[in-house]
């Protein structure tokens, strides 16, 4: 199959115009009809001559995906469901927030993570996403939201969908390059966060990579013997050598991370896990943010249910009262299949 045009950086498609003897403007061109009029077709960018249509039509296509389901929630959480090219299906989700449009993307055809308490890991991982299936995701939800005639954008992003972003390490940087591209979607770096179970190589090379996009780990347990209980990744990175690898990304970058923490039920709850988790951070305390998480139940993981109201409130009394910067996160989109990897488990199932 032909690649997706969104799998560019407009570097990227400047240099393949170069190479293909056309001025490099025609990428200036290009990139304002996909990210500022968003076609459908290379036959609308009518300020192309048919030459360069063509061309652009012999080696790329615009949209690598197929609508399947859409799930409306009662809250204004939209979930879709996209089929790809070799038919294989993901997940994307818009999230309504006071502070904008939020839309979660999906990185991977499955997860290999293993994360036992996950309907994404439910299915192992057959392959990963390219940047402009990625960036179609984005795509395809702002198109939808103009075709609703309200004048609506996505103002932020979260890599936080099916797969592991840091598994999926090149096509992903790709991504954020283009959608945070000033003249393309300019969807501004600090409203874009990504997330990681904890694969510390690339911690470490994304601290390298100058780029001022929100980091977050997906945290889950205050110790190695639970963490490596639910979380199968823990086996090869325990958990001293990815908060050292954190610790080094706020020291060198001076910037905040997030710490993912699922609340599941007299698994990682109670308040002795709070308090070990105030021993984990108190050292960078500062730039540490907790987001407690209520469990989604996924059906096939029995063994774990959502924990109680008053235990999420006490974890969260422990946190502050020691300084830990921490929020209960709002849900949303709990009447429809709320989980990550719910919708796709449940449409795969059906074939």
């Amino acid at each position: 199959m032909k690649p997706s045009i969104y799998g560019l950086t407009r570097p990227e498609m400047e240099a393949w115009f170069i190479e293909h003897g056309e001025k490099k403007f025609r990428a200036t061109q290009v990139w304002d009809w996909l990210y500022r009029k968003r076609v459908n077709s290379f036959a609308e960018m009518t300020n192309l001559k048919a030459p360069v249509i063509a061309m652009l039509e012999e080696n790329f296509v615009i949209n690598p995906l197929k609508e399947s389901i859409i799930q409306k929630s009662s809250d204004g959480t939209i979930k879709y469901l996209f089929e790809l090219s070799d038919h294989q299906l993901i997940e994307t989700v818009l999230m309504r927030h006071k502070y904008g449009l939020s839309v979660c993307v999906t990185t991977q055809v499955g997860c290999n993570m293993g994360c036992s308490f996950c309907a994404s890991g439910l299915r192992k991982k057959q392959r990963d996403l390219t940047a402009g299936e990625i960036v179609s995701q984005v795509m395809q939800v702002q198109r939808y939201l103009d075709a609703q005639g309200n004048d609506e954008r996505v103002s932020h992003i979260v890599v936080m969908g099916i797969g592991e972003p840091f598994d999926n390490y090149d096509n992903v940087m790709t991504f954020l390059r283009v959608v945070n591209d000033d003249k393309g979607l300019a969807i501004g770096a600090r409203h874009i966060t990504v997330s990681t179970c904890g694969i510390v190589p690339k911690i470490r090379q994304f601290t390298k990579e100058g780029l001022q996009v929100n980091l977050a780990l997906s945290l889950h347990a205050p110790n190695d013997e639970i963490r490596t209980k639910i979380m199968k990744i823990n086996r090869a990175f325990k958990l001293e050598d990815v908060m050292d690898a954190l610790f080094d990304y706020m020291d060198e970058t001076n910037r905040r991370v997030t710490f993912e923490y699922i609340m599941i039920h007299n698994v990682n709850d109670q308040k002795e896990h709070a308090k070990e988790l105030v021993e984990l951070l108190k050292d960078h305390k500062k730039l540490c943010y907790v987001n407690l998480i209520p469990y989604n139940p996924v059906n096939e993981h029995v063994d774990y249910q959502r924990s109680e109201l008053d235990d999420i409130l006490a974890f969260y009394d422990i946190l502050k009262k020691n300084g830990i910067n921490c929020v209960i996160r709002q849900e949303h989109g709990t009447d429809i299949d709320a989980a990550c990897g719910q919708l796709r488990s449940k449409a795969m199932k059906k074939q």
